[in-house]
């Protein structure tokens, strides 16, 4: 084995439990409300599905977020994605391979398809690689193929880590308030037109940057 190759093994081999381990202890120490989920329940009680949609800076505590049964994640085909693929798995999830920028198309395709067999989606519209907070129009096109609503979702926290990445990834100091909030469903019509469909792009976008403004605002009024 090349010593690239070891670097490889040992990181996939002792990363993804440390990062769930993490993401788990994180959840224990913070003091984490949520608001908004009163439609996503509803939704659920309704026997129907969601496109779940977050910004890819505030990803990292999303798994304790989950409100449903099953659930697949799209997930670059990055180095970095197949981390995140290992963390994710130990929460349940499964993933979808692929991005805007590389294998989007069959991986939208093979998202289109689970969508119409019954189960959540997990996106994040600026991903893999940006602009931040710039929502791309895929997850808009996955509404109208499925027929299922996109929910927005945030976190924030009253402490916490910013790195200086594209997508100023979040993580949150241990002992702080955290914050989930919902947005509300945003449903994509059949036969939308490309006009239609940027209007409901600019709606995602606008919805969830307005949702994490307000998540960000309301931990710093209770630091």
């Amino acid at each position: 084995m090349t010593k690239s190759g070891l670097l490889t093994w040992l990181k996939m081999g002792f990363l993804p439990p440390i990062g769930a381990w993490v993401i788990r202890t994180l959840g224990w120490a913070i003091r984490i409300r949520t608001e908004g989920s009163e439609s996503v329940d509803d939704l659920y009680r309704q026997g129907k599905r969601l496109i779940i949609a977050f910004w890819h800076g505030r990803q990292l505590m999303m798994p304790l977020a989950y409100r449903g049964t099953e659930a697949y994640i799209l997930i670059s085909q990055h180095r970095d994605g197949e981390l995140i693929h290992q963390i994710v798995s130990r929460f349940g999830f499964q993933s979808v391979r692929g991005s805007t920028t590389r294998g989007g198309v069959p991986a939208l395709r093979h998202l289109i398809r689970l969508g119409r067999a019954g189960v959540d989606l997990v996106v994040t519209p600026d991903g893999p690689k940006g602009p931040y907070q710039v929502a791309q129009v895929g997850a808009v096109q996955l509404a109208k193929a499925t027929g299922l609503p996109i929910v927005p979702l945030t976190f924030s926290c009253s402490k916490k880590k910013v790195f200086r990445s594209w997508d100023h990834f979040l993580v949150p100091y241990p002992f702080c308030r955290g914050l989930f909030i919902w947005g509300d469903p945003i449903w994509v019509r059949r036969d939308s037109t490309e006009v239609d469909l940027e209007t409901k792009r600019c709606e995602l976008e606008a919805a969830l940057t307005r949702i994490t403004d307000q998540a960000d605002e309301a931990v710093m009024r209770e630091a």
